[in-house]
């Protein structure tokens, strides 16, 4: 059985709809699928709608941005009770912050002497539900200033480029509790990666298990072997549940396929056992 947990649609920051990613998953003999869009629930009835027609199990998910220790910090939470409100209230806090700071990411653009607009970012977004860095990386590729979303971000609006400001965002165990309560299982989504190993040291992987969170991503790109290997020690070390997916976000992710790195299903049937459990 394939189980790729971590996906996004174009609802947020993907290039396919949640109906295209779920067939595409099924082209690439995926079983089961975490539909995992950036701080929005829009997407997952039209994935689950999908799903009954295609043969592939989706699993409702979200990737809440959150922030620790000054750093920021992704959180997967699998099932969900879409309705809950306090869940909701806070997703759309995070949503209208990701929309405040794109004129803020705007004007440093336009200090180093390139100009788009928040229509451009807009036109780039589509339908996406939740708006941030990677629309703005598609206007700049639509305005000819980069050739990839990778280019802009290395160049443009990275962490110290000209066109970077971190978004608002809840404090990680905030967010762990708040979609503990709304029935949902935390895990952290790549916790080595992109800048965030400092800040997630074993000690403070002990101190938000004790806070509730349920397991680690494991197995993803943005971790090398040694890395999973340390991350699957400390997760069995604190009785958290190893995960793996691909973070595939279509075409605007390169090199990036759907199943290329997968959770067991022995971690798939925990994290169902938790799903009981976390409250």
């Amino acid at each position: 059985m394939l189980i790729d947990l971590h996906a996004h649609s174009a609802v947020s920051d993907g290039t396919q709809s949640p109906t295209d990613l779920v067939a595409a998953a099924a082209n690439a003999g995926v079983d089961v699928l975490a539909l995992s869009d950036h701080d929005t629930t829009q997407g997952l009835a039209e994935a689950e709608e999908a799903a009954g027609r295609l043969g592939v199990h989706v699993v409702p998910a979200i990737e809440v941005s959150t922030c620790w220790r000054d750093c920021d910090v992704h959180l997967l939470a699998y099932w969900p009770d879409t309705q809950d409100e306090a869940l909701q209230q806070m997703l759309g806090t995070i949503r209208r912050g990701r929309v405040m700071r794109i004129p803020q990411m705007l004007a440093g653009l336009a200090e180093a002497g390139i100009e788009i607009s928040e229509d451009d970012v807009r036109r780039a977004a589509g339908s996406a539900d939740s708006l941030g860095r990677p629309h703005v990386a598609d206007a700049l590729v639509a305005a000819g200033v980069v050739f990839s979303r990778e280019q802009a971000f290395a160049a443009l609006i990275g962490e110290g480029m000209p066109g970077h400001v971190r978004k608002p965002a809840p404090a990680l165990l905030r967010a762990i509790a708040t979609v503990a309560d709304a029935g949902a299982v935390p895990v952290l989504a790549h916790p080595w990666g992109r800048g965030s190993r400092a800040a997630l040291d074993e000690a403070a992987l002990d101190e938000l298990s004790a806070g509730g969170l349920a397991g680690l991503e494991v197995d993803h790109g943005d971790h090398d072997e040694d890395d999973r290997e340390k991350l699957r020690a400390i997760a069995r070390d604190l009785g958290l549940v190893a995960t793996g997916g691909s973070d595939y976000h279509g075409a605007g992710k390169a090199g990036v396929a759907l199943g290329m790195n997968s959770t067991s299903p022995q971690a798939y049937e925990a994290l169902r056992v938790r799903r009981g459990r976390v409250a």
